[in-house]
């Protein structure tokens, strides 16, 4: 029950707060949403990916054996969404919103506290996070874009959308300072270590201000869609997360921490950057909007579960 209580305290009530914030500064004065998802997508997301790849030690073996895992298991929660989405018969933009609603999920100002939270700070544990935390980040910003415009754009308007996101060049230069040990200067590591703080509190204040920009008119259709996205997020996420690890441990090593570390980090709610991407395209932004808000107070029940689970 203290865990329940911890992440309740911890990490729900401060995204709640925040998000309420978006919402009531939307209210009251009409943001621009637009403008913040830009910010978010072209300035704060890459200079907080850049910062933890930067400044993190991260072995080669353990990069290895985390991509093997997000590389299978997102290949079969890919292949039970796609089952999912034919047997309601989704068409049109629903169909991208409702893939990114469940295959990118919020490893970054969730599951790294949730990580720290439930292995006490262990490192190495923060390692295999942070390696989640950069597919879940990569993702988003190329196949992400490529399932909300497939259905309305040509496809070489939709690679060229993709190569103008920063975060696809900010990644390998990270890794390669890192590997070189290049120290920057003052002048440039303060203002990303400022815009890599920035990063959470605008991304939950966007997710406010959509919430408080839509009509809230609940259509049964659309909160059906919405329970479907939490059930495929919250429940299937993590037992495929565990049938992977069982899967891949029959042919390389998966210790007991990381084989942990691997279930807990799929058992977060959907990702803010499926709501950036649907405002960003004009894709289904309130089932987006939904799909997150619900997915984040339901998973007080369901993480705490899968940590239970775990036995760690």
């Amino acid at each position: 029950m203290d865990i329940f209580f911890h992440i309740l305290w911890s990490n729900i009530l401060p995204l709640t707060l925040m998000i309420l914030v978006g919402f009531t500064m939307q209210r009251l004065f009409s943001l621009d949403i637009r403008t913040l998802s830009k910010l978010n997508f072209f300035v704060f997301s890459p200079a907080v990916i850049f910062k933890l790849l930067y400044t993190t030690d991260i072995s080669v073996s353990l990069i290895g054996k985390v991509l093997l895992f997000v590389a299978v298991f997102l290949g079969l929660q890919w292949v039970v969404v796609e089952a999912a989405i034919r047997l309601r018969k989704l068409q049109g933009g629903m169909r991208g919103a409702m893939r990114n609603s469940v295959l990118f999920y919020n490893s970054a100002n969730y599951g790294i506290p949730l990580n720290q939270l439930a292995f006490a700070g262990n490192p190495y544990t923060l390692s295999v996070q942070i390696m989640v935390m950069v597919t879940q980040s990569l993702l988003p910003n190329t196949y992400g874009i490529y399932s909300v415009n497939a259905h309305k754009l040509h496809w070489r308007e939709t690679v060229r959308t993709i190569l103008s996101q920063p975060i696809i060049y900010v990644i390998p230069l990270a890794f390669a300072l890192n590997g070189m040990e290049v120290t920057l200067p003052k002048s440039v590591e303060t203002p990303i270590n400022y815009l890599a703080d920035a990063f959470i509190g605008t991304a939950l204040l966007t997710l406010g201000v959509q919430l408080g920009s839509m009509k809230w008119n609940i259509r049964r259709s659309l909160f059906m869609n919405v329970l479907l996205s939490n059930f495929l997020r919250l429940a299937a996420g993590p037992a495929l997360a565990a049938f992977t690890v069982w899967a891949i441990s029959h042919w390389i090593e998966i210790d007991r921490m990381m084989a942990a570390a691997l279930i807990v980090s799929s058992a977060v709610p959907t990702s803010l950057s499926s709501v950036l991407l649907a405002v960003e395209f004009d894709n289904e932004p309130e089932f987006a909007s939904q799909a997150v808000f619900l997915s984040t107070l339901v998973s007080i029940v369901t993480v705490t579960v899968v940590i239970y689970l775990v036995h760690i």
